[in-house]
């Protein structure tokens, strides 16, 4: 098993922890990544477009002119989609752009990239995240100890308190990933751990991550 540092919040390494390598050093599947992000962002897509076919826009009911001795070309309706108002070849129409993955390529696709963040030195693991007041510099200050600017923060619960400090950083987003009993609620996502360059997680929620995806 790989050992990675574990530091407090002012950036001080406190100890060392173990990562199970069945979540973090799994083999990398890239199409499953593919098709886990290609999932997340067809999902929130609301395809509601819409355009007027010939059949749908008004008027063309009678034939513009006589079929022949005009010297135009031969029309039948006003609404033709050559003509000016008149309907969309092909409309688009409402759809929906989801898809399905099953639960084991999804979990592969998870354990993917976050064992290419361990493998790249991305993956920060802090002892405790939590703010005693709601105060954007605590966490600012904690990032700047941290090296990691533009980072996903994983907590090991809906930490009000903390989610909304860090919500006003501009390059940062705070999820959680927590386990109770045989409950799991979490908000993490394969899109955006490879969206962001470094995740800084708090040590319980990596225990969390390994019950969930090992």
């Amino acid at each position: 098993m790989a050992n990675v540092s574990v530091y407090n919040m002012e950036g001080k390494e406190v100890e060392t922890m173990e990562l199970n390598d069945n979540v973090f050093a799994a083999p990398i599947n890239e199409h499953l990544v593919h098709m886990a992000v290609t999932l997340q962002l067809a999902n929130k897509r609301q395809g509601t477009q819409k355009a007027k076919t010939r059949s749908e826009v008004s008027g063309g009911g009678r034939k513009p002119w006589r079929q022949k001795g005009t010297g135009h070309a031969r029309q039948g309706s006003t609404r033709s989609p050559q003509w000016t108002g008149g309907g969309v070849v092909f409309a688009p129409v409402p759809r929906s752009y989801s898809f399905k993955m099953n639960k084991k390529e999804k979990a592969a696709a998870m354990r993917s990239v976050l064992s290419a963040k361990v493998s790249d030195n991305k993956f920060v693991v802090v002892d405790n995240i939590a703010v005693e007041e709601y105060k954007t510099k605590t966490v600012v200050s904690m990032l700047e100890a941290l090296d990691a600017k533009k980072a996903l923060i994983i907590l090991d619960n809906a930490d009000e308190k903390f989610i909304k400090s860090a919500a006003n950083i501009e390059g940062v987003k705070t999820s959680f990933i927590s386990v109770d009993e045989a409950t799991v609620s979490a908000t993490i996502s394969v899109y955006d751990i490879l969206k962001y360059d470094k995740v800084v997680i708090v040590k319980n929620a990596v225990k969390n991550i390994e019950e969930v995806y090992a």
